[in-house]
């Protein structure tokens, strides 16, 4: 579903900052040679990652699903200098691409990467984080959330990525779609609990921000 025309996703990227040389051959590579290049964050919300990261200055920054790295290197541009940032994936034939444009970033040594289940690693992770983004299996979401929240740092922020699955969130529940009902209970609780205050902005597919109280 597009929320927006083509025409007016063109003309806000035409009026947004400029995509890094970088990320365009990341995401150039990404299209040409990866399954599901849609997955992508690109362009325009990349910039809005970046521009988060940047007021947010965040000191230890965790990524739940890293796919080609796209998103992680713009949380990255916002990160502090002595600052570090955790990327979780399960793709292993994904992990040598991901390091080819980390290594060619001004942070290939402030990213660390993590391969497996990222209900597993997280709890191993001694850190408090400023800034989370949340964008793996759906099914999961509320799992992450509530493995998160303890390890945020007070006025933390966690972006939540696909909340509004194509619009799926609006209409009747299919009995076998699991992560439409998960996606559903999730922005619900994001709203309700008075561990964070929330808003979901229409940006792509639906990007929840969420300040830790």
């Amino acid at each position: 579903m597009h929320f927006i025309s083509q025409e007016l996703e063109d003309y806000i990227e035409q009026h947004s900052q400029k995509e890094p040389e970088l990320l365009a051959a990341l995401d150039k590579e990404t299209f040409q040679k990866v399954l599901l290049p849609r997955m992508l964050s690109g362009h325009f919300q990349g910039r809005v990652l970046s521009m988060l990261s940047k007021l947010i200055r965040p000191v230890n920054i965790l990524e739940i699903g890293t796919y080609t790295g796209y998103s992680a290197l713009c949380l990255c541009e916002g990160m502090q200098e002595n600052g570090i940032l955790h990327t979780i994936d399960i793709k292993e034939e994904l992990v040598d691409f991901q390091r080819k444009y980390f290594n060619k970033s001004p942070w290939g040594n402030q990213i660390i990467q993590h391969l497996g289940e990222a209900l597993d690693i997280i709890p191993t992770l001694d850190v408090k984080f400023d800034l989370v983004f949340i964008d793996a299996d759906k099914e999961n979401y509320i799992h992450y959330f509530e493995f998160i929240v303890p390890k945020m740092n007070k006025g933390g922020i966690i972006l939540s990525d696909n909340v509004l699955w194509s619009g799926k969130v609006l209409e009747p529940l299919q009995p076998n779609d699991l992560s439409t009902k998960i996606l559903v209970e999730y922005n619900k609780l994001l709203k309700k609990d008075p561990r964070v205050e929330t808003v979901l902005l229409p940006i792509r597919d639906g990007l929840t921000v969420s300040r830790v109280l």
